[in-house]
């Protein structure tokens, strides 16, 4: 069963162009490959992975920032300005609503990603690396668990 989460990560996915989505699995493949020579390179694209942002992040920042900035000029400069937030504060719910917004294509064409799809980067150079050894059919659920969290 899908989390709440995972489902809104699916519909960003389903809400981008195919050939932006096949870009960006691409763009995962290649990573893993050029990443997978070594532990040393895996943990340093893991590293690197950790702090990249992923799409929601990224509209949610420049959201509250153009938000922030039409408060801001709306009340120190002129009135008008304070339409920017009531579009921007638009867009963020209708992505929260329906998994898509205006910004949302120009993100994703510019490679930004899902958390599932970061995930998934992880998940595979975890494996390369060796990270999921520990587990097997014999291994408890519990288990399963630590091992995933330790790695």
């Amino acid at each position: 069963m899908k989390t709440t989460k995972e489902k809104q990560q699916d519909r960003v996915r389903r809400s981008t162009p195919e050939e932006i989505n096949k870009e960006i699995d691409q763009e995962i493949i290649g990573n893993i490959g050029a990443h997978s020579s070594s532990p040393e390179a895996i943990g340093q694209r893991l590293q690197e992975l950790k702090n990249e942002w992923d799409i929601e992040k990224t509209l949610e920042v420049n959201a509250s920032t153009l938000a922030l900035a039409g408060v801001l000029l709306g009340a120190f400069v002129n009135r008008k300005w304070f339409i920017l937030p009531g579009v921007v504060t638009t867009f963020l719910l209708q992505h929260g609503l329906q998994g898509w917004c205006p910004p949302l294509p120009v993100f994703r064409a510019m490679g930004i990603r899902t958390r599932q799809e970061i995930n998934e980067e992880k998940m595979a150079l975890k494996a390369l690396r060796g990270d999921f050894k520990a587990v097997s059919d014999a291994t408890s659920p519990s288990e399963v668990l630590r091992v995933i969290r330790k790695s």
